[in-house]
C-alpha cells in the first residue's frame, strides 16, 4: 500500500497536490459541518412530507399538516374586503364632519386616499399634490372654487370646462388676441397685476403705466376678479393678491395670459370612481391643505 507523506509540523497526511512549494493537507470535514448538512438534510425530507411540497402531474403532495397557502391568502383577501366594506360604508353615508372628527377614520382615509391620489391625480397635480406648470398645487389652501369638502367633492364630480351638465365653467377671456383690448391696454392692465403683489414695481416710472392698468382692470377684470382683485369662487375667478399662481406671476407671464387668455380643464369622476371614491379623495385633498403649516 502506497503510504502518503506527512506533513512534518502537523503530521497529517498530504493530498498530494502541491502549488508554488505549498503542499495540501488532507484535512477531513469538521465535526460541526458534518452535523449541520444531516440537520438540514433531515428536516428537508421532513418538510416535504408535512407540508405541499411534490408536483404529481395535474396535482401535488398536499402534506401531513393540510397547510394550502391559497386558502389562507383567501381568507385573508375577504377580511381585507369585509374590513373595507365598513370603513367605505361609513365614508359614503356618513356626514364630513363626522368624518372629519373621527381620527381613526381619518388615518385611513390618508393611507387610502393617498393610494387613490397617486393612481387619479398625481399625473396632473404632483404625487405630493404640489402640482406643476399649469396645475394647481392643492397644498397652499388656495382655492378656485373653494377648498371645503363638499366643493371639492363636487368639483371633481362635475369637472371644469367638461361637458357634465353641471360642469363648473371657468374661462379667462382672450383680451388681446380677440382685440378687446389693444395692445397699450393690455400691456397697462398686466403692470397693474404684476404690481399687486410686487409693490417694489410701482415705481415714479411706471406708476402712470399702472394707474392707467387700474382703469383697465375696473372696468374689465373686476366682473370676475372684484375690483379689490382678491377674485371670486363662484367663477372660479383666483386672487391675484396672493403669492399663488397657476400660470406664472411674472410680468411677461401675465401679459401672455391677458392677451391670449386661460382655459384649464380637469375631467369629471363620477363615472370612474364611486362615491366613496371620491368621498375619500375629497377629504384627502381637504386634508392636504389645511395639514400644511
Amino acid at each position: 500500500m502506497e503510504v502518503n507523506e506527512r506533513d512534518p509540523v502537523t503530521g497529517r497526511e498530504t493530498t498530494g497536490h502541491e502549488w508554488n512549494g505549498i503542499k495540501e493537507l488532507d484535512t477531513p470535514v469538521p465535526r460541526g459541518v458534518l452535523m449541520f448538512l444531516i440537520v438540514t438534510h433531515v428536516w428537508a425530507i421532513a418538510w416535504w412530507f408535512l407540508v405541499p411540497s411534490w408536483p404529481l402531474g395535474t396535482t401535488y403532495t398536499r402534506g401531513l399538516l393540510g397547510i394550502d397557502q391559497r386558502q389562507t391568502v383567501e381568507a385573508r383577501l375577504v377580511e381585507a374586503r369585509r374590513d373595507r366594506v365598513n370603513w367605505m360604508n361609513r365614508i359614503e353615508t356618513e356626514g364630513y364632519d363626522v368624518i372629519l372628527a373621527d381620527e381613526a377614520l381619518m388615518q385611513t382615509v390618508r393611507s387610502t386616499g393617498r393610494q387613490l391620489f397617486g393612481d387619479n391625480c398625481a399625473a396632473c397635480h404632483g404625487r405630493d399634490g404640489k402640482g406643476g406648470a399649469n396645475y394647481p398645487d392643492l397644498t397652499d389652501d388656495d382655492w378656485l372654487w373653494g377648498g371645503g369638502p363638499e366643493l371639492i367633492e363636487q368639483t371633481m364630480r362635475v369637472g371644469i370646462n367638461t361637458r357634465h351638465p353641471e360642469s363648473r365653467i371657468g374661462q379667462m377671456p382672450a383680451f388681446g388676441r380677440d382685440e378687446m383690448l389693444d395692445r397699450e391696454q393690455v400691456r397697462n392692465v398686466a403692470a397693474y397685476v404684476y404690481s399687486l403683489t410686487h409693490p417694489d414695481y410701482s415705481t415714479h416710472e411706471n406708476i402712470k403705466q399702472i394707474e392707467a392698468g387700474r382703469e383697465v382692470f375696473v372696468t374689465t377684470c373686476a366682473t370676475c376678479h372684484e375690483e379689490n382683485a382678491k377674485g371670486k369662487r363662484d367663477v372660479g375667478a383666483p386672487n391675484l393678491t396672493d403669492s399663488h399662481w397657476i400660470y406664472g406671476e411674472d410680468l411677461d407671464t401675465i401679459i401672455a395670459s391677458v392677451h391670449g387668455g386661460r382655459q384649464g380643464h380637469m375631467p369629471t369622476w363620477d363615472e370612474r370612481l364611486t362615491t366613496a371614491e371620491i368621498k375619500t379623495l375629497a377629504l384627502y385633498v381637504h386634508d392636504l391643505g389645511t395639514q400644511q403649516p
